[in-house]
């Protein structure tokens, strides 16, 4: 049984996560049998699907770690803290957030747009982590046994249906959900008001304002009143009763008032995904007229991402050549003139800029990554497979570090560690024949020494056996 609710709830997670925001709050479901290893599988597996095959999957490693600046902030303060958590990004414009098992939280570019505070931002992240500390999802089958698994049963028949026939995927969901509605209810409420108990404790705890709490949902609810036939999707998912808001305002109010400054990169990571929307011609125009109304610095960072979208390189430098002293120290403003620079063809210049900025921000992936696609653009494959692994070395199943590890190898003529790279992208995305056939082919290059083809015999028979171990599960 506890094999079947895992699988069942992996395909009815995983099949089609890019309907998750019609979807009731997935995130909070799984069996109260599983381990935590058990559920770290199954988000692994759901994430693996995300990352490869939904088109909605941000791939933006400087968006991605801006989000995960904000959740480790708030992780770092929980009474979870050793707890591994990973965030992601879905592009799509409903106000939307979502926990799944293993601690995996997904957030829609629509929340990061529609929040009006670093604070509000966070308030939804604390609720999302809390769901998982609190182990929602495991307690909630733990609640419902049978029951969930006719909620679960119908969502996979609904996902399938859902690629063929919306329509008749909607009422299988909701033919499914009649039989558990009641007692699903009931106990999503105490999840929701837990979860904001603990995701309050989070804000204060972190710095940031509560208050960013009920403000954002106190919008959230006009948004409703106006909009009544097409709440925003959080409420959907996520449903605020009067008591639950009322509770919210109680704890707040109780907490000391401190006034608390968005920070610069709140800014700067909404202004880049305005720019990335739409067409080019139409995300310069509108942040055209944003600088001549407000004029700020995160405006002006928009438009020249907008500009460079649009090909205009010479007008974009220009913009941002007019930013403050403050802003020209940003890392996002400097990844830009990276990238100008590499749309020029001139990696070496681009080189220069990323090479001081890698001083001040060690832990930024997104300078980290441009910098090796310099060193390769400059002919330097083997400094770009010097710094692909050192940076595997703190992020391994970050495939694409592993790409850019085999592309450097590739280049150098290594054919052992190219195969050992490429086989660990294949590994990453969970096409495990592939990536077993790629260290076969490691196995036979005739270049690798006793320790490197000693460490390819071991990575194959830990693929081998997980494998195994996938098939076995299938049956």
């Amino acid at each position: 049984m506890r094999r079947f609710s895992a699988l069942l709830l992996a395909a009815a997670l995983a099949l089609t996560p890019v309907h998750a925001q019609n979807l009731p709050d997935l995130g909070d479901v799984a069996s109260s049998d599983l381990s935590a290893l058990e559920e770290r599988r199954i988000g692994e597996s759901i994430m693996r699907d995300i990352r490869w095959h939904d088109p909605s999957y941000l791939n933006d490693v400087e968006v991605e770690d801006y989000v995960a600046r904000i959740g480790r902030r708030l992780v770092a303060v929980s009474d979870d803290a050793d707890r591994e958590f990973e965030f992601f990004v879905l592009k799509d414009p409903s106000i939307n957030a979502f926990a799944l098992p293993g601690g995996y939280i997904g957030i829609h570019t629509g929340l990061l747009l529609t929040a009006e505070t670093e604070s509000e931002f966070a308030s939804v992240m604390g609720h999302e982590i809390a769901h998982v500390t609190q182990r929602h999802i495991a307690q909630l089958y733990g609640k419902q046994g049978q029951s969930l698994m006719m909620v679960l049963g119908s969502l996979l028949v609904g996902a399938l249906a859902a690629q063929s026939n919306p329509e008749l995927a909607e009422a299988a969901i909701v033919a499914g959900q009649a039989g558990a509605l009641q007692s699903q209810l009931g106990y999503s409420r105490t999840f929701e008001r837990e979860a904001d108990r603990i995701g309050l404790q989070l804000l204060e705890r972190a710095g940031f304002d509560p208050r960013g709490m009920p403000g954002f949902f106190t919008r959230l609810q006009r948004a409703t009143r106006v909009y009544e036939s097409d709440a925003p999707g959080y409420l959907r998912t996520h449903p605020l009763t009067q008591d639950r808001f009322t509770d919210m305002e109680g704890r707040v109010v109780q907490m000391r008032y401190r006034q608390v400054l968005d920070s610069p990169d709140f800014g700067f990571v909404r202004a880049k995904l305005r720019a990335g929307q739409g067409l080019a011609p139409d995300a310069v125009t509108e942040f055209e007229s944003r600088v001549s109304t407000r004029d700020d610095e995160a405006s002006r960072y928009g438009l020249a991402r907008a500009l460079f979208r649009a090909g205009q390189l010479d007008e974009a430098e220009r913009v941002l050549d007019e930013l403050g002293e403050r802003s020209q120290r940003a890392s996002w403003v400097i990844l830009l003139r990276a990238e100008i620079a590499l749309a020029r063809r001139a990696p070496q210049a681009a080189l220069d800029i990323l090479a001081p900025a890698l001083e001040r921000f060690r832990d930024s992936r997104a300078l980290r990554y441009a910098y090796i696609d310099a060193t390769l653009a400059a002919g330097r494959a083997d400094e770009a497979a010097s710094h692909a692994r050192d940076a595997i070395g703190r992020q391994r199943a970050d495939p694409r570090l592993w790409e850019r590890l085999a592309r450097a190898e590739e280049r150098l003529g290594r054919r052992t560690a190219y195969h050992r790279a490429q086989a660990e992208v294949y590994a990453l995305r969970g096409s495990l024949p592939a990536a077993i056939h790629q260290l076969e082919l490691a196995r036979s290059a005739d270049d690798g020494d006793f320790y490197e083809l000693s460490a390819v015999d071991a990575r194959m028979r830990e693929l081998k056996a997980e494998d195994r171990l996938r098939s076995e599960e299938r049956r």
